[in-house]
């Protein structure tokens, strides 16, 4: 019933779409209609400016925090059950059931939980993705990078087997969300970080 209740309540946690409701409730726009199309912080920053989209990958990492906490307070000690909870959320990220299923592509509620699980490997990962974004300005190729540096981190830091089986699955998935980017990159047509807001 714990597993259950851990995906479930993971899933609604992350299917509240920060982003979007910045956008409706003080801008009064979709931000899916916007920018890239993505409901999350990278193109709240694009569309909306510095503020909202601070506060928005602020609370896309808290709701990574979050879940994890809720499978540990459901079962003390289990690594599984925040493992399970902290891949919930970041499916309801991307694919929140408040907003038709369509949401952001789930890196920022990926470091809230990984952050949680495991702070130190996570960190490693992280600070070659965030070098990747200064050098590069390429949200996505840090994104990426952070996802599939990950894994390996975790490995050489010696952590539990399921934790990197997890890290894997993250990484697939973080793959998958950003195919379109893959993509745009390899031609060369991907969009740069700016702090310049955009005309929508």
């Amino acid at each position: 019933m714990n597993y259950v209740l851990a995906v479930v309540i993971g899933y609604l946690i992350g299917s509240i779409s920060f982003s979007f409701l910045w956008g409706k409730m003080f801008q009064g726009i979709d931000i899916r209609k916007h920018g890239s199309g993505n409901a999350g912080a990278t193109n709240t920053l694009r569309v909306m400016g510095v503020g909202p989209a601070l506060t928005v990958l602020a609370l896309d990492i808290a709701k990574g925090v979050l879940a994890v906490w809720v499978g540990w307070w459901l079962e003390p000690g289990s690594l599984l059950l925040p493992i399970l909870a902290g891949f919930a959320v970041i499916i309801g990220h991307n694919w929140p059931v408040f907003f038709a299923f369509r949401g952001g592509k789930g890196i920022a509620t990926m470091i809230g939980v990984v952050a949680t699980l495991c702070f130190v490997p996570g960190l490693v990962a992280g600070l070659v993705g965030i070098a990747s974004i200064v050098v590069t300005r390429f949200v996505s190729l840090g994104s990426l990078l952070f996802a599939a540096l990950l894994p390996v981190s975790l490995w050489a830091f010696g952590r539990e087997p399921e934790l990197i089986v997890f890290s894997l699955a993250l990484a697939a998935l973080a793959f998958y969300r950003h195919r379109s980017n893959i993509v745009k990159l390899a031609q060369g047509k991907e969009n740069k970080l700016s702090f310049r807001r955009s005309n929508r």
